[in-house]
């Protein structure tokens, strides 16, 4: 059975999220960013963003608001408004939005439909639709060149015949769970209510009933059951906690089978704390929430091994890891790639701030960006020349030169590997 999906949306205008179309009324003073990321732990399947900026600095404003959210989220955006050329769809595309959406009450939207979805591929391009005439005098071209349909309420009146691309019904008016019936629909894959101020827990919340209802949504659910869980004498499970992005061990504590069953109800990793003889979600005191992102279980059945999403420190003492001292240490070199490449930009990073005599880091931030450029492109020419050598050493020298050199272009555009990285990680 397919999953459904519950999207999430926000109304971005001059920088600030607000509650409708109209753009008149802020729905918050929290940052769209924050908000975004609220959306993502509370359950949110897909977020919808959409531009109601006035202007070409507006505009970029809202884009740079996107591409910010984008590094903060895991869920896929689909970005909405200021759509006038193939270079705007390009742009929310470049921003981080998994899809970029036609409005199709604007005729030029229509006409941009094939050739955008040829450039960039028919799973980038949604569409909005208002009017059902929208849809019934375009639906062989919404069907050949784009893949999810945003039903606005103007148009409900679709949902009574089969529509050929995914369909997201929306209600702007309505909160997210009053939406929940509709989705029992077979020709409806997925519903968005308002936008909420406050959405801790209300789409994993809402999924819970959606799941009563027989409806398959994604949820939290273990294939193990508890009593297939081997206990320590406590009848406790321990539960070691990393850090889903950088793997980063953060601490180590201990379920019973309430706070198991409440971590997957809310997403928020739940503790049994043994010396207060109580459930203990974390951050709940403290705001330093942690968000399920996947759990594992050792070959045993005797440990947890957590993956989460966390906010502000870990530990009580306001370190990041509870793992903040070391008692022993042999030095070897890091072999993480990663690691490696961080170790080096920091280094980089060092000399710009700091700079050092002699230092040929300094020399190329001095003589400025058409020095750094010149030496890239050198450096791209030496990896074409080695690679016909049948030589793989020289090729491995080649490109660690021009890796080095790449670094330092990023550390004078104020780009990191984090930020590298993650925009990988967005285009697989």
């Amino acid at each position: 059975m397919t999953q459904k999906k519950i999207a999430a949306c926000i109304f971005l205008k001059d920088g600030r999220a607000v509650t409708d179309f109209s753009g008149k009324t802020f729905l918050t003073e929290t940052s769209p960013v924050i908000l975004a990321e609220e959306y993502d732990h509370a359950g949110a399947d897909e977020l919808v963003i959409f531009d109601l900026s006035e202007g070409d600095e507006e505009h970029e404003k809202a884009l740079n608001m996107i591409r910010a959210i984008q590094r903060r989220v895991d869920i896929p955006i689909m970005g909405c408004g200021n759509v006038n050329r193939v270079e705007d769809v390009k742009k929310l595309l470049y921003a981080g939005c998994q899809k970029a959406v036609l409005n199709f009450s604007k005729e030029s939207n229509i006409a941009l439909t094939e050739e955008v979805s040829k450039r960039f591929g028919k799973n980038k391009i949604g569409i909005s639709i208002d009017k059902p005439q929208e849809y019934m005098q375009n639906n062989e071209l919404i069907a050949e060149y784009t893949s999810e349909l945003l039903l606005l309420p103007g148009a409900a009146g679709l949902m009574k015949s089969p529509l050929s691309s995914e369909v997201v019904l929306c209600d702007f008016e309505k909160e997210v769970g009053e939406l929940l019936p509709e989705l029992s629909d077979i020709l409806i894959d997925g519903i968005m209510g308002k936008p909420v101020a406050e959405p801790a827990e209300l789409f994993l919340r809402v999924k819970q009933e959606a799941k009563k209802m027989g409806i398959s949504v994604n949820t939290f659910e273990s294939p193990l059951k508890w009593e297939d869980m081997k206990l320590n004498e406590d009848g406790l499970l321990p539960v070691v906690v990393q850090d889903h992005k950088n793997l980063e061990v953060l601490m180590v504590a201990y379920m019973n089978q309430e706070a198991f069953e409440e971590t997957l109800v809310t997403g928020r990793m739940t503790y049994y704390s043994r010396s207060r003889q109580e459930l203990w979600t974390k951050g709940l005191t403290s705001g330093h929430f942690q968000y399920v992102k996947k759990l594992m279980i050792d070959c045993d059945n005797d440990t947890l091994l957590a993956q989460v999403a966390q906010t502000g420190a870990a530990c009580h003492t306001g370190n990041r890891s509870c793992f903040y001292r070391t008692l022993v240490e042999k030095e070897s070199p890091h072999v993480n790639p990663l690691k490696v490449l961080e170790e080096v930009y920091g280094v980089i990073e060092d000399r710009k701030l700091h700079p050092k005599e002699g230092s040929y880091t300094n020399y190329l931030f001095e003589k400025g960006i058409d020095k750094i450029l010149k030496k890239v492109g050198e450096e791209c020419t030496e990896i074409v020349i080695a690679a016909k050598n049948p030589n793989p050493e020289e090729i491995k020298y080649e490109i660690a030169d021009f890796l080095y050199h790449c670094m330092v272009l990023m550390a004078e555009k104020g780009v990191t590997w984090e930020d590298i990285t993650e925009e990988l990680a967005h285009r697989r």
